[in-house]
C-alpha cells in the first residue's frame, strides 16, 4: 500500500505540474515543451526507482510473517521491543498479547526497519499507536564497548523507521535487574520504578497503579533494605544513563538526538553473566561483588507505563499520505492562481498600451490611427468572445480583469471614424448643346399649332428629367416641309414654337424669360423634300439648352427645367 501511494502520489505531481506549465503559466511553446519533457523524464526516472524499491523491499518484507502482527482492530498500543529481548520472549513465539498491549520481538538492528515497514503496508491504521521499547538488562553484558555499538546501531535503525511510521515513533526504555538479596516482595512478584513526564521523580509502582515517591517508599522498610534499595537504583541509574540515554541523546552525523518518553526499572531475578556491567558498577563502589541468579520464564512486561506514552492522532502514513496530496493541491492552486494574476496583468498592460498608443495619435495623418484602432478591435472581439464563452482557464479563477477592459475599449473605438476615401475628380466635359427633335404630327393637327389632347403624354415622356438651370437657354424651334408657300410655312413653324413653349412654361412652372422662341419654316431641312420620309423628318419642334451667361437669372427664381435639346419628329406635314 505504500508503495503504490508513493506511485499515486507521484503521478499526481506529475500531472499538476504538467497542467500548470502547458495551462497557466505564460511561457513560450518551445519553453514548454522542454520543460514538460524534462517532467516526463523526471517522473519517468522516479517510477523506475520506486519500482526497483519496491522489488527489493517486497523480497525483504516476505521474511517476516503476518501472524505475529496485531489485527487491524486492536486498540491497544504496539510495542516494538528492541534490545535485550531474549528473556522477554519465548524462542518460537516473537510476540505477546496482553489487555494493555501488543509486544513484538525484534531481535537485531536490521529487522526493526523491516518489521516497521511490514506494519505500515498490511496494518496501516494502527501506525499511530506504534512505540519502540528499548530492553536493556546489564547484567547479561561484560564488555561495555560492545553494548555501546550495539546502542548505535539500534539508532540508525530507529532512525530508520521514520520513513515508514509517519516519523520517529515514541521511544522509551525498560531496565530489568535482579533486586538486592531480599528486596523482593514476598510473594516474589517483580518491583517496578517508573519515570514518566506527568509525575516528578522517580516513583514506585505498587499493585500496579499506584505510583509513591521513592523516599516515601523507602522509609517504609528496615535501614538495610533502604540502604540495598538506594544502592541498587542509584546504579542501575547510572547504567541507564551511560549505556541507554546518553548514547541516543548524541548527535550522530546524519543522526538526530533521541530522548526517552518514559523509563522504566523492573526488579526481578534474572540470569547474569559473570562479571557483569551491574556488578561492575556495584563493586567499584562497595567492593563487594552482587552474588547472580538463576531465573526461569521470561521477565514481565512493563504495562503499568503504557497508558503514560505519548499518543499520536492522524499521523499514520495513510493520513501523511492525504497530507501530501493535499499540499500537492494547494502548491498547485497558489502557484496556479500566481500564474492567474500575471496573465491577467499582462492583458491589462496589453490593452492599456493600445489604448495610450491609440489616444496619442490625432488622426492626421489617418493611416497610423486606423491602424491603432484595428489593434483595439481585435482586443474587442477577444474579449467579447470570452465573455460570451467563457475565458481560458489560465485567466480564471476568479481573477480576471477583462471585463473592466471592455467599455474603454468600446469607448475609444467608436469616438473616431476614419474620414472616407477621396472622390476621384470628375472632369466634366462641356460640349456643344443637344438637341431634342418632336413630331410635329404627333403634337398637332395638319396646318394647326394647337396641342392635340393626346400630346400631353408625348412632351411629358420626352422632357422627364430635363431640368433647367440658371446660366442656360431654353431655345424651341418649329421647322416645316416645302409643302405650301414659305410665309404661311414661317407663320405656322412659330407657332407650333410658342405653343411648345407655352406648354413647358405652364407645366413646369418656368419663367417665360428662360425661352427663346424661333420659327424657319422650310428654311433648314434636314433632308431633301422630294420623298414622304424626307418631308416627314423636315416637320418638327427642336428644343434645345444654349448656355448664355444671364439666361433665367432674374432675382428668387430658383426654378428647375429642362437641361437637354428635345427634337420632335413628324411623320405628315400639311
Amino acid at each position: 500500500m505504500r508503495d503504490s501511494s508513493r506511485t499515486i502520489l507521484t503521478a499526481l505531481a506529475t500531472f499538476l505540474t504538467l497542467w500548470l506549465m502547458l495551462g497557466f503559466w505564460p511561457l513560450a511553446r518551445g519553453s514548454q515543451l522542454v520543460l514538460s519533457l524534462g517532467v516526463v523524464l523526471l517522473s519517468s526516472s522516479i517510477f523506475w526507482f520506486q519500482w526497483r524499491q519496491y522489488r527489493q523491499r517486497r523480497a525483504v518484507s516476505q521474511q517476516i510473517t503476518d501472524h505475529i502482527l496485531p489485527p487491524e482492530d486492536f486498540q491497544g498500543a504496539v510495542v516494538l521491543v528492541c534490545g535485550d529481548t531474549a528473556p522477554l520472549f519465548s524462542d518460537f513465539v516473537h510476540f505477546r498479547e496482553t489487555r494493555s498491549g501488543w509486544y513484538l520481538q525484534v531481535q537485531n538492528a536490521e529487522q526493526l526497519p523491516l518489521l516497521a515497514q511490514r506494519l505500515a503496508t498490511v496494518r496501516p491504521a494502527l501506525v499511530s499507536q506504534v512505540s519502540v521499547l528499548l530492553a536493556f538488562i546489564p547484567e547479561q553484558h561484560a564488555a561495555e564497548e560492545d553494548l555501546i555499538q550495539s546502542q548505535r546501531g539500534w539508532h540508525r535503525s530507529l532512525v530508520q523507521c521514520r520513513t515508514w511510521l509517519a516519523g520517529i515513533p515514541p521511544v522509551w526504555s525498560v531496565v530489568w535487574a535482579s533486586p538486592p538479596g531480599s528486596s523482593a516482595t514476598e510473594d516474589n512478584d517483580a518491583q517496578w520504578f517508573t519515570v514518566t513526564p506527568d509525575l516528578p521523580g522517580v516513583r514506585v509502582r505498587q499493585h500496579g497503579h499506584v505510583a509513591l515517591p521513592v523516599t516515601d517508599w523507602q522509609w517504609e522498610t528496615d535501614t538495610p533494605s533502604r540502604f540495598r534499595l538506594a544502592l541498587w537504583l542509584d546504579s542501575i541509574l547510572v547504567l541507564n544513563e551511560r549505556y541507554l540515554s546518553r548514547p541516543l541523546s548524541l548527535r550522530q552525523g546524519e543522526l538526530p538526538s533521541l530522548k526517552f518518553c518514559a523509563a522504566g526499572i523492573c526488579l526481578t531475578p534474572v540470569s547474569a553473566l559473570t562479571g557483569n556491567l551491574l556488578q561492575q558498577q556495584i563493586s567499584g563502589i562497595t567492593t563487594l561483588r552482587p552474588q547472580s541468579e538463576a531465573s526461569s520464564g521470561m521477565l514481565p512486561l512493563p504495562d503499568m507505563l503504557l497508558p503514560h506514552l505519548p499518543r499520536r492522532h492522524g499521523i499514520s502514513r495513510r493520513m501523511q499520505d492525504v497530507r501530501l496530496a493535499g499540499a500537492l493541491c494547494f502548491t498547485f492552486l497558489a502557484l496556479a492562481c500566481l500564474a492567474s494574476f500575471v496573465n491577467n496583468q499582462r492583458l491589462v498592460r496589453s490593452v492599456s498600451d493600445h489604448l495610450a498608443q491609440y489616444h496619442q495619435l490625432s488622426g492626421t495623418p489617418p493611416a497610423p490611427k486606423e491602424q491603432a484602432q484595428r489593434r483595439l478591435r481585435a482586443d474587442s472581439r477577444l474579449l467579447d468572445t470570452w465573455l460570451r464563452q467563457s475565458e481560458p482557464l489560465r485567466y480564471g479563477l476568479g481573477l480576471y480583469q477583462g471585463l473592466r477592459l471592455i467599455p474603454p475599449v468600446e469607448a475609444a473605438i467608436s469616438n473616431w471614424t476614419p474620414p472616407p476615401p477621396p472622390r476621384p475628380v470628375i472632369k466634366k466635359i462641356i460640349t456643344g448643346p443637344r438637341t431634342i427633335r418632336l413630331d410635329s404630327m404627333s403634337l398637332f393637327d395638319v396646318g394647326k399649332w394647337q396641342l392635340k389632347s393626346g400630346s400631353t403624354k408625348v412632351l411629358i415622356n420626352a422632357l422627364v428629367g430635363i431640368k433647367a438651370k440658371p446660366g442656360w437657354l431654353i431655345v424651341v424651334a418649329g421647322h416645316t416641309d416645302n409643302t405650301g408657300d414659305d410665309a404661311s410655312n414661317q407663320v405656322l413653324s412659330l407657332k407650333r414654337a410658342e405653343s411648345v413653349r407655352d406648354w413647358m412654361r405652364d407645366t413646369g412652372d418656368v419663367p417665360e424669360r428662360c425661352f427663346a422662341v424661333q420659327g424657319y419654316g422650310e428654311s433648314r431641312p434636314l433632308k431633301i423634300n422630294d420623298t414622304d420620309v424626307g418631308r416627314a423628318a423636315n416637320r418638327r419642334v427642336e428644343i434645345s439648352l444654349v448656355p448664355q451667361v444671364n439666361a433665367c437669372m432674374a432675382s428668387g427664381t430658383h426654378s428647375v427645367v429642362t437641361t437637354a435639346t428635345i427634337q420632335v419628329q413628324s411623320n405628315k406635314e400639311y
